[in-house]
Protein backbone atom coordinates (compact mmCIF):
# COMPACT_ATOMS: atom_id res chain seq x y z
CA UNK A 1 0.00 0.00 0.00
CA UNK A 2 1.24 3.45 -0.94
CA UNK A 3 0.18 6.81 0.44
CA UNK A 4 -0.44 8.82 -2.71
CA UNK A 5 -1.10 12.55 -2.82
CA UNK A 6 -3.44 13.58 -5.64
CA UNK A 7 -3.22 17.26 -6.62
CA UNK A 8 -6.23 17.76 -8.90
CA UNK A 9 -8.75 20.61 -9.21
CA UNK A 10 -11.38 18.70 -11.22
CA UNK A 11 -13.89 17.04 -8.84
CA UNK A 12 -14.70 14.37 -11.47
CA UNK A 13 -11.03 13.48 -11.98
CA UNK A 14 -10.43 13.50 -8.21
CA UNK A 15 -13.31 11.08 -7.53
CA UNK A 16 -12.15 8.78 -10.33
CA UNK A 17 -8.50 8.80 -9.24
CA UNK A 18 -9.38 8.23 -5.56
CA UNK A 19 -11.63 5.29 -6.55
CA UNK A 20 -8.88 3.70 -8.67
CA UNK A 21 -6.27 4.06 -5.94
CA UNK A 22 -8.54 2.81 -3.14
CA UNK A 23 -9.63 -0.18 -5.22
CA UNK A 24 -5.95 -1.02 -5.77
CA UNK A 25 -5.35 -0.87 -2.01
CA UNK A 26 -3.60 2.50 -1.80
CA UNK A 27 -4.30 5.39 0.58
CA UNK A 28 -5.07 8.63 -1.30
CA UNK A 29 -4.51 12.10 0.11
CA UNK A 30 -6.32 14.93 -1.69
CA UNK A 31 -5.43 18.52 -2.59
CA UNK A 32 -7.37 20.80 -4.94
CA UNK A 33 -4.62 23.39 -5.49
CA UNK A 34 -0.85 23.33 -5.94
CA UNK A 35 -0.40 25.38 -2.76
CA UNK A 36 -2.44 22.88 -0.74
CA UNK A 37 -0.56 20.01 -2.41
CA UNK A 38 2.85 21.47 -1.56
CA UNK A 39 1.83 21.87 2.09
CA UNK A 40 0.48 18.31 2.25
CA UNK A 41 3.63 16.95 0.59
CA UNK A 42 5.81 18.66 3.20
CA UNK A 43 3.65 17.67 6.18
CA UNK A 44 2.43 14.18 5.20
CA UNK A 45 5.44 12.91 3.17
CA UNK A 46 3.43 10.72 0.77
CA UNK A 47 5.10 7.85 -1.10
CA UNK A 48 4.15 9.36 -4.46
CA UNK A 49 2.43 12.45 -5.89
CA UNK A 50 -0.01 12.57 -8.81
CA UNK A 51 0.22 16.18 -10.05
CA UNK A 52 -2.30 17.78 -12.39
CA UNK A 53 -0.49 20.09 -14.79
CA UNK A 54 -3.23 22.72 -15.11
CA UNK A 55 -4.15 24.00 -11.65
CA UNK A 56 -5.91 27.26 -10.77
CA UNK A 57 -3.26 28.77 -8.49
CA UNK A 58 0.03 27.50 -9.92
CA UNK A 59 1.14 25.45 -12.89
CA UNK A 60 1.71 21.81 -11.86
CA UNK A 61 5.19 21.88 -13.41
CA UNK A 62 6.14 24.85 -11.22
CA UNK A 63 4.77 22.99 -8.20
CA UNK A 64 6.91 19.98 -9.17
CA UNK A 65 9.99 22.22 -9.43
CA UNK A 66 9.28 23.46 -5.90
CA UNK A 67 8.95 19.86 -4.70
CA UNK A 68 12.35 19.05 -6.24
CA UNK A 69 14.02 22.09 -4.61
CA UNK A 70 12.73 21.34 -1.10
CA UNK A 71 14.91 18.92 0.91
CA UNK A 72 11.78 17.59 2.66
CA UNK A 73 10.10 16.55 -0.60
CA UNK A 74 12.78 16.24 -3.29
CA UNK A 75 12.85 12.42 -3.18
CA UNK A 76 9.09 11.92 -3.57
CA UNK A 77 8.28 10.58 -7.06
CA UNK A 78 5.90 12.78 -9.07
CA UNK A 79 3.66 11.57 -11.89
CA UNK A 80 2.08 14.30 -14.01
CA UNK A 81 -1.62 14.05 -14.89
CA UNK A 82 -2.14 15.79 -18.20
CA UNK A 83 -4.56 16.24 -21.05
CA UNK A 84 -1.63 17.43 -23.17
CA UNK A 85 0.72 15.12 -25.00
CA UNK A 86 2.35 17.28 -27.60
CA UNK A 87 5.86 16.39 -28.70
CA UNK A 88 7.64 18.75 -26.29
CA UNK A 89 5.34 18.17 -23.33
CA UNK A 90 6.96 14.95 -22.10
CA UNK A 91 10.33 16.72 -22.21
CA UNK A 92 8.97 19.72 -20.27
CA UNK A 93 7.55 17.37 -17.63
CA UNK A 94 10.89 15.56 -17.27
CA UNK A 95 12.77 18.88 -17.04
CA UNK A 96 10.42 20.03 -14.26
CA UNK A 97 11.23 16.85 -12.32
CA UNK A 98 8.32 14.55 -13.11
CA UNK A 99 9.16 10.85 -12.98
CA UNK A 100 6.35 9.89 -15.37
CA UNK A 101 3.01 10.98 -16.72
CA UNK A 102 -0.51 9.70 -17.28
CA UNK A 103 -2.82 11.04 -19.96
CA UNK A 104 -6.35 12.20 -19.21
CA UNK A 105 -8.94 10.87 -19.34
CA UNK A 106 -7.47 8.60 -16.68
CA UNK A 107 -7.73 4.88 -17.39
CA UNK A 108 -7.56 2.35 -14.54
CA UNK A 109 -4.86 0.02 -15.90
CA UNK A 110 -2.74 2.80 -17.41
CA UNK A 111 -2.61 4.70 -14.09
CA UNK A 112 -1.71 1.60 -12.06
CA UNK A 113 0.91 0.48 -14.60
CA UNK A 114 2.60 3.90 -14.49
CA UNK A 115 2.52 3.91 -10.67
CA UNK A 116 4.19 0.49 -10.56
CA UNK A 117 6.76 1.49 -13.18
CA UNK A 118 7.76 4.73 -11.44
CA UNK A 119 7.90 3.16 -7.97
CA UNK A 120 10.06 0.27 -9.25
CA UNK A 121 12.38 2.67 -11.10
CA UNK A 122 12.74 4.99 -8.09
CA UNK A 123 13.31 2.12 -5.66
CA UNK A 124 15.88 0.66 -8.05
CA UNK A 125 17.79 3.94 -8.26
CA UNK A 126 17.78 4.32 -4.45
CA UNK A 127 19.08 0.75 -4.04
CA UNK A 128 21.96 1.56 -6.39
CA UNK A 129 23.05 4.56 -4.30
Amino acid sequence: MLRILIVEDSPVNMVLTVAILERAGHQPLQAETATEGLALARNQRPDLILMDIQLPDMDGLEATRQIRHDPRTRDIPVIALTAYALKGDAEAMREAGCDGYVMKPIRYRELLDELESVVARVRGSHAAE
